[in-house]
């Protein structure tokens, strides 16, 4: 997708477009394709509309033109985010390995609107490019997004003010990572911790760290999930995809903010090596877990990785992981939870939640929940056998390896990977990219402290 802006002054282009404007229509007259929002309630209408608009030419490609209006009631600058964000959405090709694929045509999206917000345009452009930079790795099949090719990708990011390594099996049992070592050791595939920093000179006196679960293919483990729609569990990577692409995302546009970004990549498979329930692991800061199920595996190699975090200097982190079944049963595909311990940290991330419309409803943490994951046998155990609760009970345990600071869970289990396509925003089934708008609307906010 390109943008391109043209000056808002009345030309032809705004006289064909008023009264679809109005109306809300899609008319084709002569090949050719306009489209209007109606009557806007708020960014999100005008998201959704131009994600439809832009579907419409997704496999023939083309043009769509669209007016900032002036005179409505939603801000100049929120029509601009919404309409390149949605014909980001809308333009997504999820055929990745259909032929022809790389053929397809080139879509433009004509902006009308006033000069000042050319840099606003490109900005969201920008972004788009790494929402589907993180879609793009969710819908990728995991015989061929492996840990890593993950790290692969995510090296190929790097540039002056933006480092990337990674490290593999050995290195993750000589950091005494008991945890995340328990679960990549039923996998032949190279498991990765995944580290970016990205240190822009002059930047604030905060480090975002972003944690990302990346299980490039969850079975269950022995704890064996059930056949039916186990192909999306090539999906349980899109925590991970989204702060690899927010990352470069926020060095792309050079926002002054540390950040330090720690995925934590392996499969979830079982083999004679694999770890049992019953098995007790210490993870790197010395808590004993007892696995109840080998199925929540994503919270073990989340608890590895915000330890990393935070020993490394994070002063203030975010995890986002497709973590529990009980948050997509809470909340659907459409909004994603999130927990925190810190309400000013948790005002700045409702900000950013809002104003990038990566939907979001914060939930409860409450010393008490805690009870649930007592063990006799270790520090905590995995999960609990009651089926009450199930993703508070995983941010209580992930508490317990986020360190002293500000800290923040989102399950995104719901809107990161959907099974079903969703009108709105014209999205196909699979990866959706959730996670990186709000991410680099957090970084730029922490950044103007």
């Amino acid at each position: 997708m390109r943008v391109l802006l043209r000056p808002g002054e009345p030309t032809d282009l705004r006289a064909r477009l008023d009264e679809t404007l109005a109306t809300g229509e899609t008319i084709r007259d002569g090949g050719e394709i306009r489209v209007g929002a109606g009557e806007l309630v708020d960014a999100d209408a005008l998201r959704a509309a131009a994600a439809c608009a832009a579907r419409t030419l997704r496999r023939t490609g083309g043009s769509i033109a669209w007016r900032v209006d002036a005179e409505s009631p939603l801000p100049a600058e929120e029509q601009v985010r919404a309409l390149v964000e949605g014909t980001g959405y809308g333009a997504y090709d999820p055929g990745l390995f259909k032929r022809g694929y790389a053929e397809r045509p080139e879509l433009d999206l004509v902006l009308e609107a006033p000069d000042r917000l050319g840099n606003l345009a490109e900005r969201q452009a920008t972004v788009m490019r790494h929402v589907d930079g993180a879609r793009n790795l969710a819908n990728r099949p995991p015989n061929d997004l492996t840990p890593v090719a993950l790290a692969e990708h995510a090296r190929s990011y790097a540039d002056g003010s933006l480092t990337v390594e990674s490290h593999g099996r050995e290195w993750i049992v000589a950091q005494m990572m008991g945890a995340f070592a328990a679960v990549a050791a039923g996998s032949g595939a190279e498991p990765q911790l995944i580290v970016m920093r990205y240190d822009p000179p002059g930047a604030a006196d905060v480090t975002l760290g972003l944690v990302g679960k990346a299980i490039t293919f969850d079975s269950g483990g022995i704890s064996l999930k059930v056949a039916l729609r186990m192909q999306d569990m090539k999906g349980d990577m899109s925590g991970g995809a989204a702060v690899v692409e927010a990352t470069a995302a926020i060095a792309e546009l050079g926002l002054p903010v540390r950040v330090l970004t720690v995925v934590a990549a392996t499969e979830n498979l079982q083999d004679g090596r694999a770890y049992r329930p019953g098995d007790i692991l210490r993870a790197s800061n010395g808590k004993t877990i007892e696995i109840i199920n080998t199925d929540a595996e994503g919270r073990l190699v989340l608890a590895d990785a915000l330890h990393y975090a935070r020993s490394n200097g994070a002063t203030h982190v975010v995890d986002f992981a497709t973590l529990t079944g009980a948050m997509s049963v809470a909340l659907g595909d459409l909004y994603a939870g999130w927990f925190c311990n810190d309400d000013a940290f948790a005002a700045e991330i409702d900000a950013a939640a809002r104003t990038s419309g990566d939907l979001a409803w914060r939930f409860p943490l409450h010393r008490r929940y805690r009870r649930y994951v007592d063990s006799d046998f270790a520090d905590m155990k995995n999960a609990s056998e009651f089926r009450e609760a199930g993703a508070v009970l995983a941010a209580e345990f992930l508490r317990e390896f986020a360190g002293d600071g500000p800290w923040a869970h989102f399950d995104i289990a719901g809107p990161a990977y959907i099974q079903r396509k969703r009108p709105d925003y014209a999205l196909d089934q699979g990866g959706t990219g959730y996670g990186v708008r709000l991410a680099v609307e957090l970084a730029e906010r922490l950044a103007s402290r």
